[in-house]
């Protein structure tokens, strides 16, 4: 096999190239560095040669050595945060070989193919993306390899020649057919030959290490002195890292191209088809986290079947959807995460990482963060936040004053159409959302850094819900329950659209503009109507949480 893999592509030449320029950047620092240390050297051979002589050149010599002292202290302390920082590591859940030997023999054959080194290690991340990523740096442990030797202990590792982890994103396990990962996966492996070249990969180190350096002098908690060094090193590491910018993202670009160009000799065909797949993934994937997943974790439980969950989401979508006809019978091939060992345990694993990225729940589950399977997602999940919800409602009406002297008025949807009902509803939105800001504030507070490590930052799913955003989710969550509690009707899970109520085992799907005619025209008649056609008796109390 190839050490490098670079041949003669054109994208691989350019890479270098371009790797070669960012390096530069680093000699012209170093030798700005040494500049005065050479010249305070010249200075004190000439003296001791006898070559120069008076107090303008003592004065001189002693002046340069100073300077190229503090110079040379300067740089040593901007040397020494460089290459202690560590580097942006991407979250994931590592796969050990014994867990997923048909996957590690499915990428080690792939690479082969290739002619280029293979990963290191095999990961996983709850995203719809496949990367490389280098994690050779001290801080970073890798448990799991490729190349171990017949013990099944990996050697000894070295900085400069452990090739790169393989990141797969787990939608793809679980939609994809073998054949389709392996094509998707192609170009991505390829890129371990460009990363083998030792200009590259000097590069790519150097531009990691400003990007760490840069990271840590803008964070806080260093001690007075730390953070007077810090205040010079930082200035220094941008002025680095602008230098050296367009040339890396160029380097890379290159790398690129050189990947893409090796893998077209590999399931080239498969995967242009396999490339609608990927769309399709993402836009599932996406879907089920902000309609599904996204209401349990604000209530305390986390799906614990995501990769699960995003192939039935992907078959309602394509039974819905007549661009996606076809896409189904797929289903009949073998799925990729049938190269898993124990795929529950590995999408349980994604899922609580999930939970943790886009939303920011705790790291290990416990009793206020416990696991809920798809079977009782309607109960555990979507009759509670209802319900919750429900009673958030009538909270909040009590105490605007709507109560009839000193008795008790009954959580019935009758009180809520007769309050909003040719009423401006902007202070009931702004009570609810004052009342959802106070519950949040008073929740746990999210993991630190120092206890999140590389799983921060988050990535927020969905900006902050206005004041009629939550009141309109409150009204429709009211009118679910004294469906519920009054008409037969039943909390259902869509996997498109997330909590749904069902009536005679039916999705009832135009609930949403009757309530929105009420609350932005003030007109009840609309959902009255509704209620009547499902059978809903409004005067009846609900039962709240």
């Amino acid at each position: 096999m190839s050490g490098s893999g670079m041949g003669g592509e054109a994208g691989a030449r350019s890479a270098r190239s371009r790797a070669l320029a960012v390096l530069r950047v680093r000699s012209r620092a170093l030798a700005f560095a040494l500049l005065p240390a050479a010249v305070a050297v010249v200075l004190l051979v000439a003296d001791v040669q006898g070559r120069i002589d008076g107090r303008g050149w003592d004065t001189a010599r002693w002046a340069v050595t100073g300077a190229a002292v503090v110079v040379l202290l300067a740089a040593a302390a901007v040397t020494a945060v460089i290459v202690r920082a560590r580097p942006a590591l991407s979250p994931t859940v590592e796969l050990a070989e014994s867990s997923a030997p048909d996957l590690y023999r499915l990428v080690r054959d792939l690479a082969d193919r290739l002619d280029v080194p293979a990963p290191s290690a095999i990961a996983l991340t709850p995203d719809c993306d496949s990367w490389l990523e280098d994690r050779t740096h001290p801080a970073h442990s890798v448990r799991a390899r490729l190349g171990q030797g017949p013990s099944g202990r990996p050697g000894v590792r070295r900085r400069t020649d452990a090739a790169p982890v393989l990141v797969i994103g787990s939608p793809f396990l679980w939609w994809m057919r073998v054949g389709e990962l392996r094509a998707i996966l192609a170009p991505v492996v390829a890129g371990t030959g460009p990363s083998a070249q030792p200009d590259i990969a000097s590069a790519r180190r150097f531009v990691r290490g400003l990007d760490a350096a840069v990271a840590v002098t803008s964070g806080s908690g260093a001690g007075r002195g730390a953070r007077l060094v810090l205040g010079f090193v930082g200035p220094v590491a941008r002025l680095l890292l602008r230098g050296c910018r367009a040339h890396a993202a160029e380097m890379e670009r290159g790398v690129a191209a050189a990947a893409s160009e090796r893998a077209q000799t590999v399931d080239y065909g498969l995967r242009i088809v396999a490339q609608e797949q990927v769309g399709l993934a993402y836009a599932g994937w996406d879907r089920l986290l902000t309609r599904v997943a996204l209401p349990a974790w604000r209530m305390g439980r986390w799906p614990s079947r995501l990769d699960a969950g995003v192939v039935s989401a992907l078959t309602e979508l394509s039974r819905r959807d007549r661009l996606a006809e076809g896409f189904a019978s797929r289903l009949g091939e073998r799925p990729a995460c049938d190269l898993l060992e124990e795929p529950g345990a590995a999408d349980e694993a994604a899922s609580l990482l999930a939970a943790r990225l886009f939303h920011g729940g705790p790291a290990e589950p416990g009793p206020d963060w416990s696991p809920v399977d798809w079977q009782h997602y309607p109960e555990e999940v979507v009759d509670r936040k209802w319900r919750a919800e429900a009673a958030r409602l009538h909270r909040v009406l009590d105490g605007m004053g709507t109560r009839r002297g000193a008795e008790p008025v009954a959580p019935t949807l009758a009180r809520v159409l007769e309050h909003l009902a040719g009423q401006d509803g902007e202070v009931l939105a702004a009570a609810i959302a004052a009342a959802v800001a106070v519950e949040e504030a008073a929740g746990p507070p999210l993991p630190s850094a120092d206890v999140w490590g590389d799983s921060v930052p988050l990535f927020p799913l969905q900006q902050p819900r206005t004041g009629r955003e939550l009141l309109a989710d409150h009204v429709t969550a009211m009118v679910c329950c004294a469906a519920v509690d009054t008409a037969g009707a039943a909390p259902g899970l869509d996997w498109l659209d997330g909590p749904s109520l069902l009536v005679d085992g039916e999705r009832k799907g135009d609930l949403g503009s009757r309530v929105l005619a009420l609350l932005e025209e003030g007109d009840a008649e609309p959902l009255r109507r509704w209620l009547v056609g499902v059978g809903v008796r409004a005067e009846k109390p609900v039962r709240l949480v």
